[in-house]
């Protein structure tokens, strides 16, 4: 709990913007949203610490019309349930 609380108050420190979550049973998750990236950093109930990044390539795509969208259809042909 003490590494938990000493990352966020750096993070707050930083003015860098993050919210809570938890996902397992044995973790709290620290997301941070940075421009063109979306960390997880998970601080385990033994203690240990997982972090995960994920980088956009920068690549940004157009779209008019929500509903005749390659990208949107991708999404929801790739995701859901």
């Amino acid at each position: 709990m003490q590494e938990l609380l000493r990352f966020l108050n750096m993070l707050e420190e930083k003015k860098i913007y993050y919210q809570l979550n938890k996902v397992r049973d044995e973790a709290i998750m620290v997301e941070i949203a940075v421009p063109g990236q979306h960390w997880e950093v998970e601080f385990m109930e033994d203690g240990s610490i997982e972090i995960e990044k994920f980088i956009s390539p920068g690549e940004i795509f157009a779209c008019k019309d929500i509903s005749n969208s390659k990208e949107i259809d991708d999404l929801f042909r790739d995701f859901s349930d």
